[in-house]
């Protein structure tokens, strides 16, 4: 069953009020007081701020108009007032800006927190999802939606908090302001400019969000593509496929690029129509303060106020039509990521889930069916146990389901029928963390984190001291190699481990395993990437870490599973044979015919390089004639 989300988050009027809902939480976190009593004082800030921004043209308006009196006696008297007017208008504007800073100063904390919170939240979210949801997923796209969504939490709560209320805020008083000094007509002119601001920026910021989607996919797809490339390097260089890949990549930012320009000529559309609207709305009040005081019904200072008033309301407006944008885009990046959030994992503790109590480290698979598709059954009753400190192996065919026995054990999914049971508890009652803490796992694809050889062989016990880390390694085979590295255990292995061979990656996971030391073993393939050589050590390490510890190994070269207690092969999702090696090879069946077939592959293997070496004999010998012949005649 496909995990599926508990709640979608629309960019409808209902999805983007649960998404700013669901905010509210991290701008006002109930377990933080400190961070209450920020906002709180920032909200504070940005009323004054306000209040001394409107109140601030005043001061220019009766310097303008103390400079204009007639009846001005003495030259003290002309400048003593206006001089003291305009410090006060520029005390005011400073105080516009300090206030602003403050504020912006004291949330700054608060947003961080929340987008730290969320990131974190996301990250944790993500896994505990299921393994089908990981292996279904574009790691580009969703590495893409992540950071998008961090970064609109914070343009969400700066934005919707200290630009949209401060500027409704300033409008009133603006109103207010133009209606007392000026009369009803001035505050009402002013008024509808801003409501048919407000409607136009509305239109065409939602005729733009479609353009903006898409240019938003074109951008995800196009890094999907990028990061997948990139990680498969190898694979493209083995197929030559460089130019399949540049052609993908192109054809993803062409549609990026058509999106981007539709994208930026629409902004054009935009900016136009929001300053030619307020550029009519401005002039036609001008000319009403201008016919006002030419009239003497108004002041030149009433006139300079009317303008000075207009001009500050028209910048936070012009930076409204941006903000809105950004919230509207902010809301989209934010539901893609709340969207996230709310996909149920797949698997999960029951309630009152107990800790997994390991005491002999007994497996027993009871009739146990499963199918990642309904119609294509993978396994079908299969019953065994392994019991405390038994090695089991499992071996079959390709397709057999060898692979999802462990995936099982792990409970990476639940069982479609039958239980799993260690020590007789079903591990679908128990806690996944407890489950996984007694389990060793060496996979057949080892991948390491882009770290130091040190930190991927501690990833096993994140506490193990520098002596034990490098114990593990004595036992995995590998310390004498980390030893020839000029920076040893703190060797970069690179992304995915790149910088190492399949060998040593292998005997890497191995060593975490070791220094794990869980009391059950699961070995998929684990000396799959060995040299024959190197396998003969690795087996014989494991043999000593799997004493005593109940083991279940899951083998396609069967020469590393002879010594087996026991020997399950899978075909078609049944058990076909089980026993030790020596009686299912005289059953002569399925064991015995793949046996038989890795015989010949090994035979043919060795016959081919002994044939290899034949030759480079006969042309050493063959080039050494040539010599002495060529000495002779000299």
């Amino acid at each position: 069953m496909n995990a599926k989300p508990e709640t979608a988050y629309n960019s409808d009027a209902d999805g983007q009020w649960k998404t700013l809902t669901g905010l509210f939480p991290y701008l006002w976190p109930a377990d933080r007081a400190d961070l209450r009593m920020r906002v709180a004082i920032a909200l504070v800030a940005l009323v004054i701020s306000k209040v001394v921004t409107v109140l601030t043209p005043f001061a220019f308006k009766n310097a303008v108009d103390a400079l204009t009196a007639d009846g001005a006696s003495t030259a003290t008297a002309l400048v003593a007032a206006p001089t003291a007017l305009i410090v006060a208008y520029g005390f005011g504007r400073v105080m516009m800006v300090v206030t602003q800073q403050i504020r912006d100063g004291l949330f700054a904390k608060v947003g961080q927190n929340a987008v730290r919170h969320l990131a974190v939240r996301t990250f944790q979210h993500l896994h505990a999802l299921s393994l089908r949801f990981h292996l279904e997923r574009r790691t580009g796209g969703l590495a893409r939606v992540i950071d998008r969504g961090t970064k609109g939490i914070e343009t969400i709560l700066r934005y919707a908090l200290f630009n949209t209320f401060p500027t409704v805020l300033e409008l009133g008083f603006v109103c207010g302001i133009l209606y007392y000094n000026f009369g009803v007509w001035f505050a009402l002119v002013t008024a509808v400019t801003v409501l048919i601001y407000i409607w136009f920026t509305y239109q065409a910021t939602e005729w733009r969000i479609g353009i903006r989607r898409a240019m938003n996919d074109a951008d995800t797809d196009a890094n999907t593509k990028n990061i997948d490339s990139l990680l498969n390097f190898e694979t493209v260089k083995y197929f030559g496929n460089e130019d399949h890949e540049y052609k993908r990549f192109d054809a993803s930012i062409a549609k990026y690029e058509e999106a981007a320009t539709k994208t930026y000529t629409s902004l054009a559309v935009l900016n136009s129509g929001q300053a030619i609207i307020f550029s009519i709305g401005m002039t036609i009040v001008m000319v009403m303060s201008g016919i006002g005081t030419a009239n003497g019904t108004l002041s030149v200072g009433d006139f300079v106020l009317a303008n000075s008033l207009l001009i500050q309301l028209y910048l936070p407006l012009n930076f409204m039509g941006t903000v809105y944008r950004d919230i509207k885009q902010g809301l989209i990046d934010i539901e893609a990521m709340f969207n996230l959030l709310n996909v149920t994992p797949e698997i999960s503790d029951r309630p009152g889930a107990k800790t997994l109590d390991v005491s002999d480290g007994m497996i027993e698979f009871d009739a146990v069916s499963f199918h990642y598709d309904a119609e294509r059954p993978i396994l079908k009753g299969v019953s065994f146990k392994v019991p405390a400190g038994n090695t089991i192996a499992i071996v079959g065919p390709s397709g057999a389901g060898k692979s999802t026995v462990s995936r099982l054990l792990y409970r990476f999914y639940d069982v479609s029928g039958g239980a799993v049971r260690i020590d007789g508890q079903n591990i679908s009652d128990v806690t996944q963390k407890s489950l996984r803490a007694a389990i060793g796992m060496v996979p057949q694809d080892t991948v390491l984190f882009n770290d130091t050889i040190r930190y991927n062989i501690r990833y096993g016990r994140p506490d193990a001291s520098d002596a034990e880390v490098e114990e593990a390694a004595r036992l995995a085979q590998i310390h004498d190699f980390i030893q020839t590295l000029p920076s040893g255990y703190e060797a970069m292995v690179g992304e995915r481990g790149l910088k190492l061979s399949g060998g040593e990656k292998q005997r890497v996971a191995i060593a975490r395993t070791i220094l794990k030391g869980p009391p059950i073993l699961l070995l998929d393939e684990a000396t799959s990437a060995l040299d024959t050589y190197t396998e003969q050590e690795i087996q014989t390490a494991l043999a000593g870490v799997s004493k005593d510890r109940t083991t279940l190994v899951i083998a396609h070269r069967l020469s590393t599973i002879v010594d087996a207690d026991e020997i399950i092969v899978l075909e078609g999702g049944r058990i076909a044979e089980r026993g030790a090696h020596g009686e299912l090879l005289r059953l002569n069946g399925v064991y015995a015919d793949l046996w038989n077939r890795q015989l010949e592959a090994e035979d043919a293997r060795k016959r081919l390089a002994e044939a290899e070496a034949e030759r480079g004999r006969t042309a050493e010998v063959e080039a050494a004639e040539k010599s002495g012949a060529g000495i002779a005649a000299s």
